[in-house]
């Protein structure tokens, strides 16, 4: 069964997104946070905007997960993946020091009628549950 996840974006990252130039979505931390490992192929992404509505939606083909990583893997990472992730050089150096990641390949992005959601806390990824799902499992995909 497919898992869902509520991921909270900038503007500018979404909108690459919806146009097909950023295929791959990246999250780097330095400590394992709860979405580590729990996103797998088939599962399905409501897209918000940072301080906005949940916009968009698509489903996950690949996901590559990162752990114990260097400066020098993150440098590696960059070379290899930043042409699907679309990162700036600041976003790159502010993940220096990171130690988990994970990065998602997307499929079947589309734009969905805009949603506002009650979320206040500062997570930017979000295992969907029975118990907390902001009404968006009502919805489908």
């Amino acid at each position: 069964m497919a898992n869902y996840h509520l991921v909270i974006l900038k503007k500018p990252y979404l909108e690459a997104i919806l146009a097909g130039r950023k295929r791959v979505e990246s999250r780097f931390t330095k400590t394992r946070r709860y979405a580590f490992g729990r996103v797998l192929p088939g599962d399905n992404l409501f897209f918000k905007i940072s301080s906005g509505p949940v916009c968009a939606v698509a489903t996950v083909t690949a996901v590559k997960n990162f752990e114990n990583l260097t400066p020098r893997q993150m440098a590696e990472i960059k070379q290899q993946y930043n042409h699907y992730i679309m990162g700036s050089d600041a976003y790159w150096h502010s993940r220096t020091n990171c130690k988990f990641g994970f990065l998602v390949w997307l499929k079947d992005v589309r734009a969905i009628e805009p949603v506002r959601i009650h979320k206040k806390d500062w997570r930017a990824w979000v295992v969907l549950t029975k118990q907390e799902n902001f009404g968006l499992l009502k919805m489908g995909l």
